[in-house]
């Protein structure tokens, strides 16, 4: 099986990745890292555009925003929220 050779990325780059794959579950992490490192080894040059285009297609495909629910158990205040955008 042939090896592929490392993405060459700047600090700048694997600081934005990093920050970017902060926010999703762990178990999710080395999935996205891995489907990333696939999708830019395909590219010839990476810029920094393509670095943050990429991963946050991937952050759309793979975070799981929490659920936050009130103390009483019923709707919170994010949904109160969305429920009157959505309504007015």
């Amino acid at each position: 099986m042939p090896t592929t050779p490392p993405l060459a990325l700047s600090d700048a780059q694997i600081a934005a990745i990093m920050g970017l794959v902060r926010p999703l579950q762990p178990h999710q992490r080395s999935l996205f890292l891995e489907m990333l490192a696939a999708k830019l080894n395909s590219r010839r040059e990476i810029g920094d555009g393509e670095v943050y285009r990429v991963c946050r297609e991937l952050q759309r495909e793979h975070f799981d925003p929490p659920q936050f629910v009130s103390g009483d158990g019923g709707v919170s205040k994010y949904d109160r929220v969305l429920g009157r955008a959505r309504s007015g």
